[in-house]
């Protein structure tokens, strides 16, 4: 089989590569997208970059992400990085809901997996006062029709924003205002933004948790917040829906490194399915990309990474061992990486 990994880079990443290698000292960001379980076929990675390639790092690194993306950089800034991110693989991984759960019910549950992550207070006291991992990420806050609860009316108010996006990305924030979570000490990262409305707020023990139970609250799915200390009260959603895999200017200096589950970008969640609507080039000059190779994925079990679709499609037997195989399978990318056995394209 060839290398099960791939990286694709920006033009200035590539020649970075070319004439340095990829080291830890020239990533200045790192990158993490929505997706769920999809995640699991990266788990590998990130115990491989939180435990030993950025183990002696000294310098502030900003940690970027939305829903799951969010989580698995909340761990990183933890004192023990690797065990915080087996915690949460084993609680998120071991998730069984009853037959035709209400999504109170599905709430309650998926809320469970954040004692995981934060079993005592201690925990969210040091990602918060991480001086080197600096956790940002991205929450939703519905505006207009999409506050409203009533099952029916989400339906057609996400039916109209779905609408409004085809036109163009930016009719988004007519519907949605993103609120940048941001640690202490990352107030003047991500100064570029324009694309749509940004409200900055900065994290704190107080915020941390109902911060990242927001921006992993999927509409219909799973219950909004209703309030974050120093965001206020609102309809607090699933950070994905504006940044599924982000479209940003993400960094003026150094590398961006970005382990994915796909080799391609879509900005938003209404987006997933818009082929022709990808990430804009001009953001990914000194963008490294990582991925599992079509061919390692066609060797995993039903023949895909996992995904939501697998709690509809599997018996919780068969979803537990199949989602099982695959975070321990992900060590076989993160092998691929540190002996640089992968495959090196231009993106």
């Amino acid at each position: 089989m060839s290398s099960p990994l791939i990286i694709k880079a920006g033009p200035t990443a590539l020649a970075s590569i070319k004439q340095h290698g990829l080291t830890a000292d020239a990533v200045e960001v790192l990158v993490g997208a929505s997706g769920g379980p999809k995640w699991f076929s990266l788990f590998g990675l990130d115990q491989y970059l939180c435990a030993e390639f950025f183990k002696d790092r000294q310098k502030p690194l900003q940690l970027l992400g939305s829903s799951a993306g969010a989580w698995r950089f909340a761990c990183y800034g933890q004192q023990d990085p690797a065990a915080a991110s087996r915690r949460f693989c084993d609680a998120y991984r071991t998730l069984c809901y009853p037959a035709k759960a209400n999504i109170r019910e599905v709430s309650a549950i998926s809320a469970t997996v954040m004692d995981a992550v934060f079993p005592t207070d201690d925990h969210l006291r040091q990602v918060v006062e991480n001086p080197v991992f600096l956790l940002n990420f991205v929450v939703a806050r519905a505006k207009g029709i999409n506050k409203l609860q009533n099952k029916a009316l989400q339906i057609g108010a996400l039916t109209l924003t779905a609408a409004a996006n085809l036109v163009h990305r930016r009719t988004l924030g007519f519907f949605y205002q993103r609120y940048l979570f941001q640690h202490p000490l990352a107030a003047a990262s991500f100064a570029d933004l324009k694309d749509l409305p940004t409200q900055r707020i900065p994290l704190s023990g107080d915020n941390l948790k109902n911060a990242l139970l927001a921006t992993g609250a999927i509409p219909l799915v799973i219950s909004p917040v209703t309030h974050i200390e120093k965001a206020g009260s609102g309809i607090f959603v699933d950070g994905g829906i504006l940044d599924y895999h982000f479209d940003w200017p993400f960094s003026h200096k150094g590398l961006v490194l970005y382990p994915h589950f796909y080799p391609h970008l879509s900005p938003g969640w209404f987006d997933k399915n818009l082929k022709w609507r990808r990430g804009n080039k001009q953001h990914f000059h000194n963008l490294v990309l990582m991925c599992p190779s079509d061919s390692w994925v066609k060797t995993l079990p039903y023949a895909k990474i996992p995904d939501r679709t697998d709690f509809n499609k599997l018996t919780d037997a068969a979803r537990i061992a199949y989602w099982q195989e695959v975070t321990e399978r992900s060590f076989e990318l993160a092998e691929a990486f540190k002996n640089g056995n992968y495959s090196l394209e231009a993106i």
